[in-house]
């Protein structure tokens, strides 16, 4: 539950600048989450998170724990995530019933509300002090 001056805390931010906030809150705690085991597709030094499924296509999963794994620079942005390797490494992570799980989701625009991700900015705040 957030309060009320949570709530009106976030009221001059605009539907986009809470969106950013939040995957700003949420990839801070994605790279120190898994920093000490490195890049999911090399193993590499963790300096960004990843999305497995991107979160263009699979909206409803751009906060998805599983979904979303510190990765290298080189793994993330030169080699387009690195799929081949990074699915070997999820498998490793979470196993492959929960990989076909999250290859499942349906691609389909998933509209965040402001509440949502109000709580969101807050919970991967707390999760990264």
């Amino acid at each position: 539950m957030i309060s009320a001056s949570t709530l009106k805390k976030y009221d001059k931010y605009s539907q986009a600048e809470l969106l950013k906030k939040c995957q700003m809150a949420f990839n801070k705690f994605i790279r120190l989450r898994d920093a000490e085991n490195g890049c999911i597709s090399c193993g590499g030094k963790v300096s960004q998170a990843g999305h497995y499924l991107s979160q263009g296509h699979h909206s409803a999963l751009r906060f998805d724990e599983n979904n979303t794994n510190g990765q290298c620079v080189r793994c993330n942005l030169f080699l387009s995530g690195n799929l081949i390797n990074y699915r070997k490494g999820l498998v490793k992570k979470i196993g492959e019933d929960a990989v076909n799980r999250l290859e499942s989701v349906e691609r389909k625009a998933h509209k965040w509300e402001r509440t949502d991700l109000i709580f969101k900015i807050e919970h991967y705040k707390l999760k990264t002090k």
